[in-house]
């Protein structure tokens, strides 16, 4: 079941969708879209969706920039100040619920920025998922994005295709050295939007299927964790999707 609702921001109002699971498992994902095609993009509806069936209360929103229908994404200031009043949105629907925040590409650029920054409208955020991270422009490895991963002091998941011009699996992991217990970067054979490359292992409703199964496992386990147990003491877990694991097994026979 999906229901709409409005939230201010500085004063307008912006739409936001809430997709409630039957089977409820007592947490709330917010997931912001990338930045080329807002909360009614399929993708972002197909994620919203699928995790509403495995028990995630997901609630997506849109940026100013999108819902005037404007092409260029909003400062960096007005997707913060955004996201944040969505953080505090999404908290109302479910208070009880566990709070993760994240998105697609900008989105959840955008919201692990915001967690890694602080404030009193965070702390109670217990985890970032992040579908395609944008760590740099194309092309351009050495303008990385990630300085601030480096201050979350939550859980960070970050679902990769390893053919992301955007920033591999292998190139997260070399600058993620440490993050939260709990953190994990799971790669996929895949671009930027995880689209199955031709003759892959897996068909592109099979890859859809385990990604969604991903985040729903990790805001489960990151859950049930609780911020007693998060430290800085261990390296990013690296997770392989069962694609990636078969296309190795090929390579070796």
């Amino acid at each position: 079941m999906t229901e709409r609702f409005r939230f201010d921001v500085g004063g307008e109002k912006l739409t936001a969708l809430v997709y409630t699971p039957v089977k409820p498992v007592g947490s709330t994902l917010l997931l912001g879209h990338g930045a080329s095609a807002g909360q009614r993009d399929q993708f972002i509806v197909d994620y919203a969706t699928a995790l509403a069936k495995r028990g995630v209360l997901v609630v997506t929103y849109d940026f100013p920039f999108m819902q005037h229908e404007r092409k260029k994404p909003d400062p960096g200031e007005v997707l913060e100040e955004c996201c944040r009043a969505a953080i505090v949105a999404a908290r109302e629907c479910r208070p009880k619920n566990h709070l993760f925040v994240g998105g697609k590409s900008l989105g959840g650029r955008i919201a692990s920025e915001v967690v890694a920054a602080g404030g009193e409208d965070v702390d109670d955020v217990a985890g970032v998922v992040v579908l395609g991270y944008p760590l740099h422009p194309m092309g351009k490895p050495a303008a990385a994005r990630a300085r601030h991963l480096l201050d979350l002091t939550v859980p960070l998941l970050i679902v990769q295709g390893t053919h992301d011009v955007f920033g591999t699996p292998t190139e997260l992991r070399r600058i993620l050295r440490e993050l939260p217990r709990g953190s994990e970067v799971h790669a996929v054979e895949g671009d930027h939007s995880f689209k199955a490359p031709k003759n892959g292992a897996l068909t592109q409703r099979e890859i859809q299927d385990e990604l969604q199964d991903e985040v729903a496992r990790w805001i489960t386990e990151v859950a049930a964790m609780g911020q007693h147990t998060w430290s800085r003491s261990r390296p990013v877990a690296q997770r392989m999707s069962t694609q990636l694991r078969a296309l190795r097994r090929r390579a070796t026979h």
